[in-house]
C-alpha cells in the first residue's frame, strides 16, 4: 500500500505540471495575439490599447531618436509620430537596449518583443519557484509551471503582452537584484542596473538595498546604468544644443506628466496605485507635498524594517516588503506589482509554514490583498464599475496594494516587537 501510494503522488507532479504547462500555452498564445492583430499605428487608431506602450514609449522613441531627433521632447514626438502618450523619463540606454525590435519593422519588433516578454516571465516565475523552495519542497519544474501558468492567466501578466510594457525586463532585474545580493553580487548589481531601467524602480529599490547592507550591489548596479546612458545623453545634449536645453526638454517632460489624466496626483481616472494617488482617489484630499512627504515616509520606514527583518534571517519578507515599499512610494501603476512575485511566492510559502503560529495571520493576508490587481481580470472590473463605478474600479488596485504594504508593516512591528520581547526576558 505505502509502495502504491508513493507510486500515485509520484505521476501526480509530473501530470499537474502537464496540465499546468498546457493551461500555460494556451493563455500565453492568447496574451501573444495581440501583437499580431494590431492595427498599425496612424493617427487614426491612437486610442488603439494594444502594443500601445510598445508604440509610444519604445517603437516611437527609438525612431525618434534614430531620426536625430530627442524623444523626451513631447512637442517633436506628438509632431512627428502616431503616439497618444509622451515618453517619460526611461533611462537613455533603453533607447540603444530595444533598438533590435524596432529595426525590422513595426510587426516584426512588436512579435518579438511580446515573445521576449513572455520569456522574460518564465525566466520571473523561475526565481518565484527557487524562491518558494527555500520553505516548502516543490519541485523547481512544476512550481515553475504553475507560477508562469498563474502569471500569464492573470491580469498583470496579460497585460505586459497586451500593452506591450518592459515591466518583465524591469522585474526580473529586480528580482535579480534581491535574490543575488548575498552569494552573486555582481550579477545583482546588472540586474539593478536593468531595473533603473524605470528611475520610479531604480531610484527606491538601489535605497532599500543599500541600507539594507548591499552597498556594493546598489552603488555598482547604479552606476552601470548611468554608465550604459551617459553616451545616448551626451548625443542628446549636443543634438539640443547644449545641457540648457537638454535641461529645458527634461523639465517639459516632467510637467507633461504630472498634467495627464493618468499620471496626475490628483486625476480621478489614474490607475496609479501608490500612496499619495489612492489618498486622492479614495479620500479627495492632496495635502500639500504628498508626493515627496509619502516618498520619504515610505523609504524610511521601509529601511527600519528591513533591516531588522534581515537580522531576524527573513530575507522573505524583507524582499516583500522592499518590493511593496517601492511600488506604493512613488507614481506606480497596477502591472508594476510584477516585481514582488518571487518575493510573494516566498512569503507565501513561508506563511503556509507558520501557518498555525500566532500571529502570523497579517502576514497571508497581506500575500492575499496583493493577488487583487493580478486577479482583476475584465469579468471582474466590468462587475466592479457596473456597481460601484468607473472611479471605483481604476481604485481597487492600489487600495488594494496600500492595504498589503500596511498589513506587512505591521506584521515585520509585530514580530520585531516579539522578537525584543524574548530577548528581554531571556536577559
Amino acid at each position: 500500500m505505502i509502495r502504491q501510494h508513493h507510486g500515485v503522488r509520484g505521476l501526480a507532479v509530473p501530470a499537474v505540471t502537464l496540465l499546468a504547462g498546457v493551461f500555460g500555452a494556451v493563455s500565453a498564445w492568447r496574451a501573444l495575439a495581440p501583437s499580431w492583430q494590431v492595427p498599425l499605428p496612424s493617427a487614426a487608431n491612437l486610442p488603439e490599447e494594444r502594443l500601445q506602450d510598445f508604440r509610444d514609449a519604445l517603437y516611437f522613441p527609438i525612431k525618434e531618436f534614430l531620426a536625430g531627433g530627442d524623444p523626451y521632447d513631447p512637442a517633436a514626438m506628438f509632431a512627428h509620430w502616431p503616439v497618444r502618450q509622451d515618453f517619460n523619463l526611461y533611462q537613455p540606454y533603453h533607447l540603444v537596449l530595444h533598438l533590435p525590435f524596432v529595426l525590422p519593422g513595426y510587426r516584426v519588433g512588436a512579435v518579438a518583443f511580446a515573445v521576449t516578454s513572455l520569456v522574460l516571465l518564465v525566466l520571473l516565475s523561475l526565481l518565484a519557484a527557487h524562491a518558494v523552495r527555500r520553505y516548502a519542497p516543490v519541485p523547481l519544474a512544476l512550481g515553475t509551471t504553475v507560477i508562469a501558468a498563474l502569471l500569464v492567466t492573470s491580469q498583470v501578466g496579460k497585460a505586459q503582452l497586451y500593452v506591450g510594457q518592459v515591466n518583465p525586463l524591469i522585474a526580473l532585474g529586480a528580482a535579480g537584484a534581491l535574490l543575488g545580493r548575498a552569494d552573486h553580487p555582481r550579477l545583482a548589481a546588472v540586474a539593478l542596473a536593468l531595473a533603473w531601467l524605470k528611475p520610479q524602480y531604480g531610484f527606491p529599490l538601489a535605497v532599500l538595498l543599500f541600507a539594507r547592507g548591499s552597498r556594493r550591489v546598489a552603488v555598482t548596479g547604479t552606476l552601470l546604468a548611468a554608465a550604459a546612458s551617459l553616451p545616448v545623453v551626451a548625443l542628446l545634449v549636443v543634438r539640443t544644443g547644449g545641457v540648457g536645453p537638454f535641461l529645458d526638454v527634461i523639465a517639459a517632460n516632467l510637467s507633461h506628466a504630472t498634467g495627464t489624466d493618468y499620471g496626475a496626483v490628483d486625476s480621478v481616472t489614474a490607475q496609479r496605485i501608490d500612496v499619495a494617488a489612492v489618498l486622492f482617489r479614495t479620500t479627495g484630499w492632496v495635502p500639500p507635498a504628498v508626493e515627496a512627504v509619502v516618498l520619504a515616509g515610505v523609504l524610511v520606514s521601509g529601511v527600519l524594517l528591513t533591516r531588522r527583518l534581515d537580522g531576524l534571517a527573513l530575507p522573505a519578507l524583507a524582499d516583500l516588503l522592499t518590493c511593496l515599499a517601492v511600488v506604493v512610494c512613488v507614481v506606480h501603476q497596477p502591472g508594476d506589482v510584477l516585481i514582488a512575485v518571487p518575493a510573494m511566492a516566498a512569503v507565501a510559502g513561508l506563511w503556509w509554514r507558520h501557518r498555525h503560529e500566532r500571529g502570523w495571520a497579517p502576514a497571508g493576508l497581506a500575500v492575499l490583498a496583493l493577488a487583487v490587481p493580478f486577479a482583476h481580470l475584465y469579468v471582474a472590473d466590468s462587475a466592479i464599475g457596473s456597481l460601484f463605478g468607473t472611479r471605483a474600479a481604476v481604485t481597487v488596485d492600489g487600495v488594494a496594494v496600500v492595504v498589503s504594504w500596511l498589513l506587512l508593516v505591521v506584521f515585520a512591528v509585530r514580530l520585531l516587537r516579539r522578537r525584543d520581547e524574548l530577548v528581554t526576558v531571556a536577559g
